[in-house]
């Protein structure tokens, strides 16, 4: 059986960056983390959107960009219609209170930052491509340079949101692990158009919770998370 490593690399990046995150946030004056949320926020939106770019990436014919794109506005559509339904968010929201209400000292925003964080580690192309590699050819390296990103994402993220940032390692293991089985069972699926429209759906999902973490307006990224799926089943039928 594949051992992930890279994910419990991943893991263990989070807890350490975390915890240190947790050690600034007792420490640091309100000013301070205001101003490392809006950093956050602001980084966050530009990965998203260079993310979103990746629907332009070249193609054998120019028709294709204007099919790839129109994938890419379907899925998240789609994707936004059936995550409303099976109301993701509010389940994630529902796990994050149920941490809450068992960890003692978790803070008023426990459950936002384990979903923001959840989001920020598990939406991305690191994410995806790394946990395809080590499901396909055992290759943990991306997901150990992730590791490494998510280990000072975690610090400032903890640096303002506390506690519920630590815990967002329980979903993220499971949803990176559940690509690295998928990568195992459906090696020939994952093509470079494939991962292409991936990187650029989830791009979108992170632009939508960068203007989420600057307080421009509160968007349910969650929800949106079917896309992911979605875009892969169209990318797949339509090329």
């Amino acid at each position: 059986m594949l051992v992930p490593w890279g994910s419990v690399v991943n893991v263990i990046a989070v807890i350490i960056g975390s915890g240190v995150g947790l050690a600034l946030h007792r420490g640091l004056p309100d000013r301070l983390r205001e101003i490392i949320f809006q950093g956050i926020g602001l980084v966050t939106f530009i990965i998203g959107m260079l993310n979103a770019l990746a629907v332009a990436q070249p193609v054998p014919d120019e028709g294709a960009v204007g099919r790839h794109l129109m994938q890419v506005i379907f899925s998240v559509l789609i994707g936004g219609l059936i995550g409303e339904w099976l109301r993701i968010e509010a389940w994630l929201e529902r796990l994050g209170d149920w941490l809450k209400s068992r960890v003692r000292g978790s803070g008023a925003r426990f459950t936002e930052g384990l979903v923001t964080a959840f989001l920020i580690f598990c939406i991305g192309p690191m994410t995806v491509v790394g946990a395809l590699d080590e499901g396909i050819r055992a290759d943990h390296n991306l997901l150990y340079a992730k590791s490494i990103l998510d280990c000072f994402m975690s610090a400032a993220l903890a640096s303002t949101f506390g506690l519920g940032v630590l815990f967002s390692i329980i979903p993220l293991f499971i949803f990176q692990y559940g690509i690295t089985l998928l990568g195992v069972g459906a090696q020939s699926v994952f093509n470079e158009v494939v991962i292409n429209q991936l990187t650029a759906v989830g791009g979108v999902l992170i632009l939508g919770l960068g203007i989420n973490l600057l307080e421009l307006r509160k968007l349910r990224v969650a929800n949106l998370l079917p896309a992911l799926v979605i875009v892969v089943i169209l990318a797949l039928w339509l090329g």
